[in-house]
């Protein structure tokens, strides 16, 4: 990646779903057995690409899945979900709760939040007017799933005219190969570079415009 291709003030980073009830020990899906070692391993990578951003005057963008509650309290699990996930009960993504909340690495340089119900971070919620409003023109995606809501937040960037990169170590998968497979079916959308390569774009465009 060229380091004239990114200007910090006008990127944003999307985080999808680094949340408790995904990563945490005591998550729903560590009570399921559906932790991902690979997706455990992202936070404080993600976290440094964050900061950077961050200084450099960019915008952190975190979404949240989210199981809204019926008016019994029982949440609305999509039945694909359900039949995927029969573990998850009461409670679990429950708006406002400690399981829907940011991991704790990365919940300082979140800027804004958005509730999901789906794959992707634009689907029916306010992203796309958020960053239009905060004069986004790039936008830098990472978290999980790499082949679920990464890759559908990234196509719906796509379409919607946003340049757009995908962070190939910011992100995770159950299984490496579906990992792989994701990126590359990407990298016809998007430009994929590890945290490493956007964070030194990120702090050479920093460094060539106060030159």
């Amino acid at each position: 990646m060229s380091h004239d291709a990114i200007d910090p003030r006008h990127t944003a980073l999307v985080i999808i779903d680094l949340q408790n009830d995904f990563l945490a020990p005591d998550g729903a899906y560590a009570r399921g057995g559906a932790v991902s070692a690979a997706a455990q391993a992202l936070p404080p990578r993600v976290a440094a690409v964050a900061k950077a951003l961050k200084a450099a005057g960019g915008m952190v963008v975190g979404s949240q899945f989210t199981l809204w509650p019926d008016a019994q309290g029982e949440p609305m699990v999509s039945p694909h979900l359900n039949a995927l996930r029969p573990f998850l009960r009461r409670g679990d993504f429950a708006p406002g709760s400690t399981g829907q909340a940011h991991v704790a690495e990365i919940a300082p340089w979140v800027d804004v939040s958005v509730s999901k119900v789906a794959y992707s971070a634009f689907f029916n919620t306010q992203l796309d007017w958020v960053l239009r409003r905060a004069g986004i023109t790039t936008v830098a995606v990472c978290g999980i799933v790499t082949n679920g809501g990464v890759a559908s937040t990234v196509r719906d960037a796509h379409m919607r005219d946003y340049q757009t990169l995908v962070l190939s170590d910011g992100c995770a998968a159950f299984r490496q190969e579906v990992h792989d497979t994701s990126l590359a079916d990407m990298a016809n959308v998007a430009q994929v570079l590890t945290c490493a390569d956007f964070a030194a774009a990120v702090t050479a465009a920093v460094a060539a415009s106060s030159a």
